[in-house]
């Protein structure tokens, strides 16, 4: 791991872009479906399987955010395959993979993420299951943390963090005026390999994540 790390900052010209996002929709959708999926799934329904339900499609509008470089080629991926960051019970990180994840639902994303994680902390994934990632999700907000950048998952072109959930005084407009309302929010951050991403690409990639997210029904 520290040597694919030290390996990716030498590669990869890296630039971040933060945005914030204001979960209330996922919020409010989490909370109406938590009780039956609690019931059915006997695990909690968390946030990161909506984050990375968005980011999929996302992806499907920036393909080159889901490419590689490999030489002087640009490989596209018709297929995303999502690497999710997890933390080692005993130190230590691993990046399950999500295989084709453009083909699950909400509860598909659910269900392997859990699976995946479970099986990552007590070190019973498969050679298979922590390869071929084209895009990777870390979640240093699970630690409290709210800003980070992230180093690339070689060789991936980009990876996304997502910060601790917080509630923040907000201000909104309304037909009366500006108004301050308690919100749900989230800073997110690309860190991105500027040999393919330009600033402009990383940008409307994070914008449309947090379009998505902001604007999420179930």
């Amino acid at each position: 791991m520290a040597e694919h790390m030290v390996m990716s900052v030498h590669t990869s010209p890296h630039v971040a872009a933060i945005a914030e996002c204001d979960l209330s929709a996922v919020d409010k959708a989490r909370k109406e479906m938590g009780d039956e999926f609690l019931k059915r799934e006997g695990f909690k329904l968390t946030y990161m399987p909506f984050i990375c339900e968005t980011v999929v499609k996302a992806l499907k509008d920036f393909p080159l955010v889901n490419a590689s470089v490999d030489g002087t080629n640009i490989l596209v991926k018709n297929f995303i395959n999502l690497g999710i960051a997890v933390a080692m019970d005993k130190g230590g990180l691993i990046v399950p993979v999500i295989k084709d994840a453009d083909s699950k639902n909400l509860i598909g994303i659910a269900r392997d993420l859990n699976d995946l994680a479970k099986r990552a902390r007590i070190k019973k994934l498969t050679l298979d299951e922590i390869q071929e990632g084209t895009f990777t999700i870390t979640n240093y907000g699970v630690f409290g943390n709210i800003i980070g950048t992230p180093i690339i998952n070689q060789p991936q072109v980009a990876i996304l963090g997502t910060g601790a959930i917080k509630k923040r005084a907000m201000v909104v407009e309304t037909s009366q005026g500006d108004a301050i309302v308690i919100k749900p929010m989230m800073y997110l951050t690309l860190s991105f390999d500027h040999r393919l991403v330009d600033g402009a690409l990383g940008g409307r990639f994070i914008m449309r994540v947090v379009e998505y997210l902001e604007n999420y029904s179930s």
